[in-house]
């Protein structure tokens, strides 16, 4: 079954919104970690840490079926803003399998590139973006959509272009073609 990309839209929305639009589940469970001096990159890739993690098997599985753990594993860099397994599961039940349906790979692909911007942008790179941009940082993503970035007390917020929000609640993680950032909630463009 093909799904409209609108209708899709909006069932992936009705589920991370809903729930992240109240302040309770908006702000972050726990203080980000303070800025620490940098770590050395990993041996790993993008694509072999989001693998290796036991935060985004459900990323993970995307990412193999929009085929752009490829892209991921390449020489980059980039900056991913991973939503961990628990964003998923706010999805209304049925929206990852029909994600993962063949006839909506092209609007999995566009969601997924919607998470990834060229160049690896540390957190305190990223603050100093917001500051420079009088409180905001405009994100272009490789879905040729933005997101920006903003600070909410000592957290880092993205919002997409649709109005949902997310936490980066586990920054820094530096691999060998970038740097991921985890997130608590999903980043959609606008599709259709």
């Amino acid at each position: 079954m093909r799904i409209h990309p609108i209708l899709l839209a909006t069932a992936l929305i009705a589920g991370p919104a809903a729930a992240q639009t109240t302040a309770s589940a908006a702000t972050p469970a726990t203080e980000p970690a303070p800025a620490t001096a940098a770590a050395p990159a990993s041996n790993m890739t993008i694509a072999a840490a989001i693998a290796a993690s036991p935060d985004h098997k459900t990323l993970q599985r995307l990412l193999v079926a929009a085929k752009l753990d490829a892209t991921l594993a390449g020489p980059g860099p980039f900056t991913v803003f991973a939503p961990k397994d628990s964003a998923f599961a706010l999805l209304p039940a049925g929206t990852l399998d029909t994600l993962l349906a063949p006839a909506n790979v092209a609007s999995l692909t566009t969601i997924l590139k919607n998470h990834v911007v060229s160049g690896a942008m540390t957190s305190d790179q990223l603050r100093a973006a917001i500051q420079a941009g009088g409180g905001k940082a405009t994100l272009n993503t490789l879905s040729g959509q933005a997101i920006t970035a903003s600070l909410e007390g000592q957290a880092i917020l993205l919002t997409d272009a649709v109005g949902n929000k997310s936490y980066i609640d586990k920054p820094d993680m530096k691999e060998s073609n970038g740097i991921i950032h985890s997130t608590n909630g999903i980043s959609l463009p606008k599709l259709g």
